[in-house]
């Protein structure tokens, strides 16, 4: 009797992965995180998927990616992972990164907050965060990847090394905020450890109540 084996997928075999989607009868994307029994294999096998290289998902922390709080950063972040669980990002400049949304169900964005020069991350409370895209696909500060649909990607370009702040304009306040650190030998931050199920239903509508602290 076979026992339940967990397949890890590399990032050079994991860009492109399909699975059967019995609810949708359709086909959809492995997430990042938790396992997935696939369609046809049998209930002995599980699959973890993990992100393919320069790849950044986004999903809400409650329905799946979970928050970090970090000691260096000193805020909670989360929403954003290049692996499993939300993370602080890190990339080398002129990294080109593909932006996966890898919710099912819910819209989301990514919107570059502030530039900052160091610790602390400090995220203003309400920020003006907006829904169209903004920034021809260059990462810097007012950058906006505009509305992402579920399962949808946007390719953009670091081409500037700083420290940013980022989140996502419907769930802000969802604890969707995260930093992106784009320099020489930069590495991603610890990962989050898995959230519970979600209690709530997440937000579609954009945090649009002005800067401040």
């Amino acid at each position: 009797m076979l026992k339940k084996h967990a397949i890890l997928f590399s990032a050079l075999v994991a860009g492109a992965i399909l699975v059967a989607c019995a609810s949708h009868g359709g086909t959809a994307f492995v997430p990042a995180g938790g396992p997935i029994a696939l369609s046809g294999f049998g209930s002995d096998v599980v699959v973890t998927a993990v992100l393919p290289k320069n790849t950044v998902g986004e999903e809400l922390p409650s329905a799946g990616l979970g928050t970090y709080t970090s000691k260096y950063w000193k805020a909670t972040l989360g929403g954003f992972t290049q692996t499993q669980y939300s993370q602080q990002l890190a990339f080398p400049p002129g990294t080109k990164i593909t932006l996966r949304n890898l919710s099912h169900t819910t819209p989301h964005t990514l919107d570059v907050i502030a530039e900052i020069k160091h610790a602390p991350a400090k995220f203003p409370n309400n920020p003006n965060l907006k829904t169209s895209p903004w920034g021809k696909g260059i990462l810097a500060v007012g950058y906006r990847s505009g509305i992402l649909k579920p399962n949808h990607t946007v390719t953009i370009t670091l081409s500037k090394a700083g420290t940013y702040l980022i989140g996502c304009a419907f769930h802000y306040h969802e604890g969707m905020r995260d930093v992106i650190e784009v320099k020489t030998g930069a590495k991603p931050g610890q990962e989050a450890t898995p959230p519970p199920k979600p209690t709530t239903s997440p937000s579609t509508k954009p945090t649009t109540t002005g800067y401040g602290e």
